[in-house]
């Protein structure tokens, strides 16, 4: 069968007290001709920053001010691990490791930057259950961002909360192709959901959600970010 992602456009703009699952209920089928449907199944996967407008995660800032920003920043990190002019790499109150602790001001009005949401993984848990209400269909959600990776050029999407679909698929006990036991085989699938999500909504086009179809059922369960894919620091060998 395969996997499909769907674009969702036309979402109405997110205000602080919005009602998300509202908003995307209203973007789709057959509430709008010729948008999708959702089905039981489907990943949902929203970008962290609509969320953080939902949420009233929006603060005032001066964007032509460096150090108005760097403030922010250190505001929001519980640690910096370092730093480069103006570039941060932190450690954020959720646990990831990403820069300028998630302060983004793109796609935001001047003036303004947004904040990543308290606890993105409750954040999917109130989008999958408003959109249960509303459409009467089980879905998977994942809330994503954009990351970079250590030691590799560019920005990737991935899962910085979800709900009704697996963070981390375990493969280990399990053979490969050739019938050897696989050993250490734990396969991130919300990241890479959300990295695919990206390839239809990207960061120019005011796409904000998409509707990932084809999933295995195997990968719908309880889910979780913080649980699942966020690293022990005893298990990190880098701290």
């Amino acid at each position: 069968m395969g996997l499909h992602v769907l674009p969702i456009t036309g979402l109405d703009e997110v205000r602080p007290g919005d009602d998300l699952a509202e908003l995307v209920a209203n973007a789709l089928g057959p509430t709008v001709a010729g948008a999708p449907e959702l089905a039981d199944g489907d990943v949902v996967v929203v970008t962290q920053k609509i969320v953080s407008k939902a949420e009233g995660r929006v603060v005032p800032v001066d964007h032509a001010d460096p150090a108005a920003k760097t403030a922010l920043v250190e505001r929001e990190a519980v640690r910096v691990l370092r730093r480069r002019g103006d570039l941060l790499i932190t450690e954020t109150p959720q646990g990831f490791i990403c820069a300028n602790a998630g302060v983004d001001l793109s796609n935001m009005a001047d003036g303004t930057a947004a904040l990543l949401p308290v606890d993105s993984d409750r954040s999917a848990r109130r989008l999958r259950a408003g959109l249960r209400r509303r459409l009467g269909v089980e879905v998977g959600v994942i809330i994503s961002d954009t990351f970079g990776r250590t030691w590799r050029r560019g920005v990737t999407d991935v899962a910085i909360g979800c709900a009704g679909v697996a963070a981390v698929v375990d493969l280990r006990g399990t053979t490969d192709a050739a019938g050897r036991e696989l050993i250490a085989t734990e396969v991130c699938v919300a990241d890479e959901l959300a990295s695919a999500a990206e390839l239809v909504m990207g960061k120019d086009r005011n796409v904000p959600v998409a509707v990932v179809r084809g999933v295995s059922a195997e990968w719908l369960r309880p889910g979780s970010v913080a649980d699942e894919i966020i690293r022990p620091p005893a298990e990190d060998l880098f701290r």
